[in-house]
């Protein structure tokens, strides 16, 4: 099924092919429709499976009319739960958009708010915003909401556990009622399911998250390490099988900037991303690793969600982390869109009990590689899917 089946226009397609997106996927082919009928919509999909092209493009041919917008106005809103995402998302907008005369931007806290101010004195199109900046110019009357069409919550679970909630009661307070509503997660919490039963009525439900023709293609397998030992293995891991690219989650800043020091000890140029780091410095890091001058980012949460960084090949995660949908995510920087993806993960034995959490999410044991010179002292117990009781032995 071609994009042109959806109901999309000739500008659009042709930003697609100029983007060589020969053919939508199964959350694309579900919601667009959906979207451009005006209806409102809960979508839940794995990480990686497009949904951002899902809205932005239904909503760019929605808007892609001659109505010329007021000054301090929006006609369309998606919030995101972290700058990075807001960039990468309002980046979509564009890329998606560049034969259209929409305006966007993307509004987000850490740096200068007068430039934002400025560029909606004349109005924008698309706002793609971070709920806490969007307040802000709210509460200054930058910006008013009583010509906005379209409200999108994306990534919706993780603004959730980010604790936006009432930031985004905010929002939904100030908008006018008669608004589309779409609201886009990788899982549907309880949580969720009470914030879209609260703020979309009526709304169509698409959920592809068992769909098993939509599941990324990650090879996932992990190391037992001990916790001295990690940065040694990683370096030679991407000496020894020369590895070329990898994002390298760890839990705290400090350890990403001592990871850096550690490797480029052992002639490994890397670099990091955290909170610590300016917005202006993370945002130009990842542009460098996404054009290939980076080899190896090691970062912490801030980047695990919505980051679309191409044909990113493979994931470590340095750290197992402590929630098992923050795995989930992690490892969805790779393996997107249809392409093949790496995961590994290092496991020291203070990881058992969440190594024991994510393997009974993904319903396998994830198998394990060992490599020598690598002894491992804190053995790490056998997996509780692995494991049988002694009397049934």
């Amino acid at each position: 099924m071609p994009f042109s089946t959806l109901g999309l226009s000739e500008p659009l397609l042709k930003a697609l092919a100029e983007l060589n997106y020969s053919e939508p996927t199964a959350i694309q082919k579900k919601a667009i429709p959906v979207v451009l009928s005006g209806k409102n919509l809960v979508a839940a999909a794995q990480t990686g499976t497009g949904k951002t092209a899902s809205f932005v493009l239904p909503i760019l041919e929605k808007l892609n009319t001659d109505r010329k917008l007021r000054g301090k106005r929006i006609r369309a809103l998606i919030l995101t739960p972290t700058r990075e995402l807001a960039v990468q998302v309002e980046q979509s907008v564009r890329d998606y958009g560049k034969h259209l005369n929409l305006s966007s931007m993307a509004m987000y806290g850490g740096t200068d708010i007068e430039p934002q101010r400025q560029k909606l004195i004349w109005g924008v199109d698309i706002i793609v915003a971070t709920p806490g900046r969007l307040l802000d110019m709210a509460h200054q009357r930058a910006l008013h909401f009583d010509e906005l069409e379209v409200l999108v919550l994306d990534e919706a679970d993780r603004m959730l556990d980010m604790g936006f909630i009432d930031d985004i009661n905010k929002i939904i307070e100030r908008l006018p009622l008669e608004r589309q509503n779409l609201l886009f997660s990788a899982t549907i919490s309880d949580d969720v399911r009470a914030l879209s039963k609260r703020t979309i009525s009526n709304a169509t439900e698409i959920s592809i998250a068992n769909n098993s023709a939509s599941k990324p293609k990650i090879d996932q397998w992990l190391i037992t390490v001990d916790k001295g030992n990690k940065s040694a293995l990683l370096s030679h891991l991407i000496n020894e099988h020369k590895w070329q690219q990898a994002l390298i989650f760890i839990e705290t800043k400090h350890g990403a900037a001592k990871l850096v020091s550690q490797l480029e000890k052992r002639g490994i140029n890397a670099e990091s991303i955290h909170g610590g780091r300016t917005q202006a410095v993370r945002e130009q890091v990842l542009n460098d690793f996404k054009a290939g001058k980076i080899k190896f980012l090691v970062a912490t949460g801030i980047a695990s969600r919505g980051l679309d960084i191409g044909e990113l090949t493979r994931v470590v995660n340095y750290d197992l982390p402590d929630q098992v949908d923050d795995y989930i995510h992690r490892i969805g920087r790779t393996g997107r869109a249809g392409a093949s993806g790496e995961a590994v993960s290092f496991v020291a034995k203070d990881n058992f009990r969440n190594l024991c959490a994510i393997e009974s999410r993904l319903g396998h044991v994830i198998k394990r590689k060992e490599f020598e010179g690598f002894p491992v002292k804190k053995v790490v117990p056998v997996s509780i899917l692995n494991y049988v009781p002694k009397n049934k032995r």
